[in-house]
């Protein structure tokens, strides 16, 4: 029997898992055929790899220097077969962008920009709730651009692999019914929301505990939190079952407004990201441009960030787009 990828992956999730039971449970095999299979890698690498105990298995010295090259190995093999999709994609996939996204309104404005800046280029979207996931296609070769954002200071997914740009940080302002008693309010306090029930859209960053902490600060714990999709979220919102957590761009929409929250316990920051080795630069600045140009275009289309933004003690702070992050 020859050696194959498949086996050093086996002997890897056997030592990472410490038993033959567990790892044949992440590798989702009977327990038996694990065995006979690590029978079969053993014999043809010329001694045993693991010795079993009652506390589990542990490696050899034959298993542990089998164990290091694999470490070496099965990395380079992904980096190898991911750099070989985007060179691929590169050459192959000329005139078409592939941009993946979260939850917001930069997205749909993003693409509208693209079309009428290069009317051949051929955009296609794809999104996701999860930032990570968006992330780890672009890492993957399978999207170009990830749109995403990051709760305050928290550093943006994948961020070892893929080169970031802040395209602009916003605060959060909360969402409420038009006849809720605080929406004729040109800012509310977080505290004064302590009774309430709360919506927003999930995700896999930091947003969650950071408003449950901004809570804490304020005194209070969320009576609850329903997590769903933006228009579940606006229709709780508008029948007056919660108030929302909603970015400053959120578009102006009947039945409901938009606040500001008093000392923005709060922000968000938008991010565009892409492989180094992927896009060339000239293109990278263009997208960028044009993202932050969907970002002022939506800003400006709400008018409670508007007015935010124009007050007297407003510092403008929705506008400092262009920062690398990495």
């Amino acid at each position: 029997m020859e050696l194959e990828l498949r086996h050093l992956k086996t002997i890897r999730a056997i030592a990472d898992a410490g038993s033959l039971t567990r790892a044949a449970t992440a590798l989702g095999l009977a327990q038996p055929a694990l065995s006979t299979q690590l029978k079969r890698i053993e014999r043809a690498l010329g001694g045993p790899l693991f010795e079993r105990g009652r506390q589990g298995v542990r490696a050899t010295a034959l298993g542990e220097l089998v164990l290091a090259r694999a470490r070496i190995v099965l990395p380079a093999v992904s980096d190898l077969q991911q750099e070989a999709v985007r060179f691929a994609r590169t050459w192959d996939r000329r005139g078409e962008l592939t941009v993946g996204g979260t939850h917001g309104p930069l997205l749909g404005g993003l693409v509208d920009r693209l079309a009428d800046s290069a009317p051949g280029l051929r955009v296609s979207t794809r999104t996701s709730w999860s930032e990570r996931e968006i992330a780890e296609c672009v890492v993957a070769g399978r999207l170009d651009f990830a749109l995403v954002g990051a709760c305050g200071t928290a550093a943006p997914p994948g961020s070892g692999t893929l080169v970031w740009r802040e395209v602009a940080v916003d605060p959060v302002f909360v969402m409420l019914a038009d006849s809720h008693p605080l929406a004729g309010r040109a800012e509310v306090q977080l505290a004064e929301l302590s009774g309430e029930f709360w919506t927003d859209v999930p995700g896999d960053g930091c947003f969650a505990d950071c408003f449950a902490a901004a809570c804490a600060r304020a005194g209070f714990t969320p009576a609850g939190v329903y997590e769903t999709d933006t228009a579940s979220c606006v229709h709780l919102v508008q029948v007056g079952r919660a108030v929302g957590l909603c970015r400053a761009t959120f578009p102006t929409t009947p039945g409901m407004v938009t606040r500001p929250l008093a000392g923005t316990p709060l922000t968000w920051r938008h991010l565009l990201g892409w492989h180094p080795t992927a896009q060339p630069a000239q293109l990278a600045s263009s997208v960028f441009t044009q993202a932050c140009a969907a970002h002022a275009t939506a800003a400006a289309r709400s008018d409670s960030y508007t007015s935010w933004l124009t007050r007297p003690d407003g510092p403008n702070r929705g506008h400092n787009a262009g920062q690398r992050v990495n």
